[in-house]
Formats: C-alpha cells, structure tokens, sequence
C-alpha cells in the first residue's frame, strides 16, 4: 500500500497562482500554510497583505485575511492584534513596500513591541509595478529607474531593514533567509515557525526577512535568479538570525 508522504496543506487553497515562473512567493505561501497547519494555529489567524506582488494572498491562504494599504501593514496589523489579542497576526510584506513606504509603520511597531509577525520578501526591486529600484536594490544593480545601475553616491546604499528593526528595543525575534535552495526553504520555515511560536509566547515583534527571485524583473532564467540571490544578494544581505530574545524570557 503506497504511503502519501506530499500533499496540499491544509490552509493553502486549491487555486493556481498568478506569480511568474521562478517566484519565490508561492513556496513562502506553502510555508506559511505548512506552519499554519503544524502549530494547529490557522483558525485563529489573520493575515494582513498590502500592496504589491502579493497583494491577492487571500486567494491562497485559507485563513481569515484583511487587506492593507501600501507600506501599512504594521499598522493594520497592530490595530486587528490589539482588539483581537487572542488571534496571531501577520503581514506580508515585499520590500518595496516595507522598506520604503512603511518604514516609519514597521521601526515603530517594532519599537512598541507589538506581538505580531510581519514576513518580509526581499526580491530588492519593485516587482507588482515593473521592476523600479527598490529601498534594498544592490549597488550596480539595474532597475527600470538605474538602468546603469544602482550609483551610491546618488541613490544611496541598500537599506538593510532587518538591521534596523533588530536596534529596537521591542522587537523579539529577527532572522534573515531565502528560497533560493532546498536548504535554505527548509531554514526558512524553521524561521517562520519560530516567529509564529515568539508572538503565540507573547514575546513581541518578530519579522523573516526572506530572499526571494525576480526572474521575470531581473532579466534572468529562475536557475540564473536563484544563483544571483546566492552570489550577489547574499553578500549585502547575509543569512543569518539578527536578533533572538526568545531564550530571555
């Protein structure tokens, strides 16, 4: 008798996603349900999806979801936490809309302590609207708005939030990973269990900051994007746990 040992995860619907080939953000949706399911959590979940790339999770994640405007999602996500204490509460965030729009929403948050989740997606361009420079694009990287390349002298360096957010004295648990390999997904949904269990314990802010692929932004094959995120992306931003204040309690 064959044994099943792969299957659809109970909190992720059974709908075909809209994202290009080689995203990342369909494997980070699996995750998130795979963590939903396993920590026996998803009928108590709320998600919080702003603007962007994924924008339409509610079509794929079969818990109850309430849509942000662009960069609040910190915001909203602190407002549905502090009347419902009893939920666990998430956003889903690319980085051009946390790390640019929502900065001031997510260091605040962080700073509060707030005790909810927020996943971050680093694809380091704007991907919904066409490929922009992004708060995180690298230095000498191209964009439809640097297309010799990000200039630090003129645009500025990348903007490593996670850094950022980990000086807060309120935020709790801060991990960077990716998606670029079986290795790194299996890292990755360790992270985003961790997170989910530091807001359940009531510990406060936690966040994974997640690299993601943009084959179709980046000009590149999803093989050539994945290895881009480990020889160019991984050099600005390293995986690695930030901030850990979870064995503190």
């Amino acid at each position: 008798m064959e044994k099943k040992v792969f299957t659809r995860p109970r909190y992720l619907k059974d709908a075909v996603f809209h994202y290009c080939p080689g995203c990342g953000h369909s494997i980070i949706h699996r995750l998130v349900a795979e963590v939903l399911e396993e920590l026996e959590i998803g009928e108590k979940t709320i998600g919080v999806p702003p603007a962007g790339c994924a924008v339409l999770a509610y079509n794929y994640l079969d818990v109850d979801m309430g849509e942000a405007p662009h960069g609040r999602g910190a915001a909203v996500a602190t407002g549905i936490k502090r009347v419902l204490p009893d939920r666990i509460v998430f956003s889903y965030q690319g980085d051009g809309d946390i790390a640019a729009i929502g900065t001031a929403e997510t260091i605040h948050a962080a700073n509060r302590g707030e005790n909810i989740t927020i996943i971050f997606v680093n694809n380091a361009v704007y991907g919904m609207t066409g490929g922009q420079m992004a708060p995180t694009t690298l230095p000498g990287q191209n964009s439809t708005t640097t297309p010799g390349g990000r200039d630090i002298s003129r645009d500025g360096a990348p903007l490593d939030l996670s850094q950022m957010l980990a000086i807060a004295r309120g935020s709790a648990y801060i991990e960077r990973t990716s998606v670029d390999s079986p290795k790194n997904i299996r890292r990755t949904k360790k992270a985003i269990t961790k997170a989910f269990l530091t807001q359940m314990e009531g510990l406060g802010f936690s966040l994974v900051e997640i690299l993601s692929a943009c084959p179709t932004n980046w000009k590149m094959s999803p093989v050539d994007a994945n290895k881009w995120i480990k020889d160019s992306m991984m050099n600005t931003f390293p995986l690695k746990v930030i901030k850990d204040k979870t064995n503190e309690k």
